[in-house]
């Protein structure tokens, strides 16, 4: 009875400790440890209290790669002595990144957005979506039959998956920053938020009358004209209404708006850095480093050749590329890779990652600027040569400035294309100001593309700007393109005669892996070339990236104990 008696207690105070540890523990998660504060006391104050965040969603159509230490560079073999891709150790962050490139439908989905916001018919806006259409014209040749392609590829339902082409750089650029407020915009319709605003009979989507997400973080009410037609009643009553609970009505936004805190809105998508694209393209997770530089991983998949080995599909080609003089696609039924020019995405196995066509197909715009060397001794964390660091532009009154119909600025570049510098209804940037980079010790400046290359903090002996260029040359002395505007507003075609030694410029940009039209020398994911960003070619696509918040994996791990003994 005794015995008895005493287990009756041992389990009475083990249950008493697990409640006590239980309760804990859930209310240490909604309570501040340094305050003492709750979430129910931080509410009634009007702060913000997010207990309900459980991770970053992974967004459609892209794949996690968890970020890890790899060789940059370090290509088998350079036959053309560009000794531009020297192996130098990076680590990469953990970042998400589209499965495939961007294919024809989801940019002429882009296309068709544009051109219904940004109606061309319109004067304010008859630049805007002209210049982002592709350049269709990519695809003709002065000795071939290609017009079929020129007047199809693009818009054709047979080629509505295959991969875009005819995208310079800087069209990649705008779409990618598209889809940012697009995903948002989606988010905050399922959430219950943002009522579908093409279905409004009240207002207009069309010029600044368009959802951007900077410009709805800073003040809601600036979009639409404060119309609150568009807004439910906020993210507290929404984000926690139940199924058959009512539906709050249009025009009461008296909850608050989403905020970067909530944890709701996506990371903002953009081109992956050369670092992250060639990492990704690797794939080392499935050959460790240490075989990755005795026995080179030379391409996006386990294997130093480009047939398969399966019994069932041998011999078969693994990416698309040019196999030999005039040879795109192999002997019919035998050694074929499929394809002429591109192919389907999706059409081959995919890297370790589960990315497919890192390796042919089309070759893909990457942000960096390019330089011939990597300079692992100025950074070897995230490594990106292009920083231009910005802030919003404030008014007299203190107030973020917004471009509205009225204010778009344009830009000519070097070929004569007109485009926008911002959008309508998004918010204004311009580059910090000296003041800014005060007494800073990470950086100095807004301009930072030739940093450690060039600009004064390399040397001496380099032209610092283009009035200086009369006496001192320059590091890249590139093609200085003549920027004389005529009198019909267009540029004049004018050349550089003077005499060059590159084409390397703060205007160039790398691109990465191998196309249809290269042949396989060009698929290792090390190999880099580079472009001006204005120009687009039949063999250049793109894919977008954005960035992973929080772990580095969507693995939990256990937390670490210590055991201390007394």
């Amino acid at each position: 009875m005794k015995n008895l008696f005493n287990v009756s207690r041992i389990l009475i105070v083990a249950l008493s400790t697990l409640l006590f540890v239980s309760c804990h523990n859930r209310t240490s998660r909604d309570k501040s440890v340094l305050t003492g504060w709750d979430s129910k006391d931080k509410a009634a104050a009007g702060f913000s209290s997010n207990t309900n965040y459980r991770g970053q969603i992974s967004p459609p159509g892209m794949v996690l790669i968890e970020g890890g230490a790899f060789t940059m560079g370090h290509v088998q073999d350079d036959v053309l002595f560009d000794w531009n891709t020297t192996p130098v150790k990076q680590q990469v962050r953990s970042f998400y990144l589209d499965e495939s490139e961007v294919t024809n439908s989801e940019y002429v989905f882009y296309l068709e957005w544009m051109e219904k916001v940004f109606p061309p018919s319109d004067e304010n806006y008859k630049n805007i979506y002209l210049s982002a259409v592709p350049d269709t014209l990519v695809w003709r040749d002065v000795l071939g039959f290609n017009e079929l392609l020129t007047e199809n590829y693009l818009r054709h339902p047979s080629y509505a998956d295959y991969p875009v082409v005819g995208v310079s750089w800087i069209q990649a650029t705008q779409y990618c920053k598209w889809r940012s407020d697009r995903v948002n915009e989606k988010i905050l319709m399922d959430k219950g938020i943002l009522n579908p605003l093409f279905e409004s009979d009240s207002l207009e989507v069309r010029g600044q009358n368009n959802f951007n997400t900077d410009t709805y973080l800073e003040n809601p009410y600036a979009l639409f004209d404060g119309d609150s037609t568009i807004y439910n009643k906020g993210l507290p009553s929404n984000a926690k209404r139940k199924k058959g609970d009512p539906k709050p009505s249009k025009g009461s936004f008296t909850g608050r708006q989403v905020k970067v805190s909530d944890g709701i809105l996506a990371p903002k998508f953009r081109l992956p850095t050369e670092s992250e694209w060639e990492y990704a393209a690797k794939a080392i997770v499935e050959k460790r480093e240490y075989n990755n530089i005795r026995g080179r991983k030379k391409y996006a998949w386990d294997s130093n050749y480009t047939r398969n080995k399966n019994k069932r599909v041998q011999g078969d080609q693994l990416a698309n590329f040019k196999q030999g003089k005039g040879d795109y696609s192999g002997v019919p039924g035998w050694s074929n890779d499929g394809a002429d020019i591109t192919n389907r995405v999706k059409q081959y196995d995919a890297n370790a990652f589960g990315l497919y066509d890192m390796s042919g197909n089309v070759a893909e715009w990457v942000a960096d600027v390019y330089r011939p060397i990597v300079d692992n001794d100025a950074n070897d964390f995230n490594y990106f040569r292009g920083n231009i660091f910005t802030k919003k532009m404030i008014d007299s009154e203190g107030k973020v400035v917004m471009v509205d119909d009225t204010s778009v600025e344009y830009d000519t570049l070097d070929n004569g294309k007109i485009i926008p510098k911002t959008l309508p209804g998004s918010i204004k940037y311009i580059p910090i100001s000296n003041r800014d980079a005060y007494m800073r010790n990470n950086y100095e400046k807004a301009y930072n593309v030739d940093a450690k290359d060039g600009d004064l903090g390399s040397t001496k002996l380099y032209a610092k700007n283009e009035d200086e260029l009369e006496t001192k040359p320059r590091m890249y002395n590139s093609p200085i393109k003549p920027r004389v505007i005529g009198e019909s507003g267009l540029l004049m075609q004018q050349y550089d005669t003077k005499k060059r030694t590159t084409l390397i410029s703060d205007k160039s940009r790398v691109y990465k892996g191998g196309s249809w039209k290269d042949r396989e020398y060009w698929l290792d994911p090390a190999q880099r070339r580079y472009l001006p960003e204005y120009m687009a070619t039949n063999y250049i696509g793109f894919r977008c990236a954005t960035d992973r918040l929080g772990t580095m994996t969507s693995k939990r791990r256990k937390p670490t104990t210590t055991k201390i003994r007394y």
